[in-house]
Formats: structure tokens, sequence, C-alpha cells
């Protein structure tokens, strides 16, 4: 029943013409932008699930999005970009696919490469998501932008939209991108090489600023982009140092919905369930899968966050990539 219910949820979430907003609550923005990466994360349960249909819907609407502003691509390719509003926006509207031009942390360079890693990702398991050579060139032009911003040495705001800082989730992500995509079109290896030793610089923390967060989870799944050891050593610190009662909290001293503490991220205990399954660690699976049961809302929702030591979540509810987190943890029980 809980998958049935989060695969509804998740329908709900996407828009007729593919993209998925971020969360139901009519009270917040998030129920009117779709973010890039939120997408890459919330198609997962439908993958998951084995409906297709709605991958691959979501998928070309992600490069309908890109064909749209391919003339943004394009500039940003001949120059590299010099202002926020010149780099690919994380956020559009799931109606028009316009972006939307409010200051933000628009610079989200792991969201470009998350893209071209499920694109990859998806057309290596037969899922067909290139339609022509319109996305071909699509594609192509993302491994050029990704070159022209320099993603190895490049500030974004990372994640959790913030502080402009080299990202380990940012250049990790665009590692792992890049490597998927190579099997479909051109990738200069040194273009990954540059990547994989800022990574290496950089690992186990996520940037100058933060020892340890849970935006490295990715770098473990989906990405698997990290050694054994570094691997080990991004999961002993987020569990040792950020794993709370009711959630993950992002980083030490985080100002979201700070109220007495950090906020509490409930999509932390499927992400850490789903990765000690892949790791044959049943144990610590099944104890994160408990975890995530214990912290859904009486409407079987996986919120956003809980305020630090309360049982009160935030409006953004429910998460789509949360509740997205939660099917695959839950399918993979299977």
């Amino acid at each position: 029943m809980m998958i049935q219910r989060s695969i509804q949820i998740l329908k709900e979430l996407q828009h007729p013409k593919g993209l998925f907003v971020a969360a139901l609550d009519k009270r917040t923005h998030y129920s009117r932008q779709a973010w890039i990466r939120d997408n890459i994360y919330a198609a997962l349960g439908f993958e998951a699930t084995k409906n297709t249909k709605e991958v691959v819907k979501a998928y070309q609407a992600l490069l309908d999005v890109f064909r749209k502003h391919e003339y943004k691509i394009d500039w940003a390719i001949v120059e590299k970009p010099r202002h926020r509003w010149q780099y690919i926006h994380a956020r559009f509207d799931p109606e028009t696919f316009d972006e939307f031009q409010e200051e933000w942390g628009n610079k989200q360079n792991d969201s470009i490469g998350a893209f071209l890693f499920k694109v990859g990702d998806l057309e290596s398991k037969g899922i067909k998501v290139i339609r022509d050579k319109d996305d071909e060139r699509i594609l192509q032009k993302l491994v050029y932008y990704l070159n022209s911003i320099q993603y190895w040495q490049d500030p974004d705001n990372g994640m959790w939209e913030e502080n402009e800082e080299v990202h380990a989730s940012s250049v990790g992500a665009c590692v792992a991108g890049l490597r998927k995509i190579s099997k479909i079109i051109d990738v200069p290896q040194v273009l990954i090489q540059k990547g994989e030793e800022t990574l290496n610089r950089l690992l186990p923390r996520e940037s100058g600023s933060k020892d340890t967060d849970l935006a490295l989870l990715s770098l473990v799944y989906p990405y698997n982009v990290v050694s054994e050891e570094q691997r080990d050593l991004i999961l002993r610190n987020v569990e040792e140092r950020l794993v709370r009662q009711r959630g993950v909290i992002r980083y030490a001293g985080d100002a979201y919905f700070n109220r007495e503490g950090e906020a509490e991220w409930t999509f932390g205990f499927p992400w850490l369930s789903i990765i000690y399954r892949q790791l044959n660690r049943p144990d610590k699976q099944a104890f994160y899968m408990r975890k995530t049961l214990e912290v859904l809302n009486d409407k079987g929702e996986l919120p956003e966050l809980y305020f630090a030591n309360t049982d009160e979540h935030n409006e953004n509810t429910p998460l789509g990539w949360g509740q997205s987190l939660l099917v695959v943890a839950m399918t993979e029980q299977n």
C-alpha cells in the first residue's frame, strides 16, 4: 500500500507536459515550480516500479526545456558566464518551460551532471529517451557547457542552492554524467579527469566551508562515483555527525527552517537505506527503512523536514524527491 500511495503522489506531482513540481501543498511555491534536480530524483520512483512511460515523459520534457533555452547554452559555450543569470537556470514553469527570473541560487552545476548521468543510464538499460538528432545535439552542447563553465573549479550554489563554493557533490555529479553520456556522445577524457582530480582533492569534505554534508550521499547513490575508501568515509561522517531522530540534517549550522537547531530532512533515511541495500548490509538497510516509516505523516506522506527535536514538519509536503526515494527503498527490498 505504501508504494501505491507514493506512486499516486508522484503522479499528482507530474504536470501533463511531463515535469514534476517539487511538492503538492498549494501554500508554497514548490507546487508551481519544477527543478531540474528534483525531476531527476522524482523520476527514480517511476523507474523503480517499471513505469518507464512516465520516466521517458519527464526526461523528454527536460530535453524540451533545454531545447527552448538552447540560445542561452550557446552563449555560455562561446564565453564562460560571468553572471548568475547567464547560467542554465535550475527552476522552470512546468506549463511554459520558462525560467523563473528572480534572484536565486541558480548556479547548480550538479543538475546538469545529474541529467546527463540519467539519460546515459536509461539509454544503457534500453529505455529510449533520445528521440532524434536535435536531442543528441542538446546533449553534446551540455557537455560543451560543462567545459566552458569549467565545472571542476566553478563555484556553484550546490544541491542546497546556497553559498557559491566548489562543491564535491556538484563536481561528482558532473563526473558521473560525463562518464555515462560518453557512451553516446563525444566527451574528451581530459574533461572527466579534471573533475576526478578535484573530487579526490576535496573528499571527504563537501567544500571549503563544510566538512560533511547530506549532499555527499549522491556520490554513492545514484552516481557511484567514489572509491570504497571515500564512500566509507562519507557514510561514517554522515551517520556520526548528521543523523538525527526524525531525519538527517544537511550540514552543521544549517539555517534553513532552523528553530533552535538544524532541521531534520526525512529523505536522508530512505537514501541511507538504499545505499546499505546496495552494500548488502540488511541490518542497516532495515534500520533506516524503519526510521523512514516512523517519520511519515498520517497521510502517508514524507515531509521535506521536521523542525529540530520536534514532530512538527514544514509545509513542503509531500516532497516529491523524498517520496520517490521511499519508493526506491521499498522496491529494493523485494
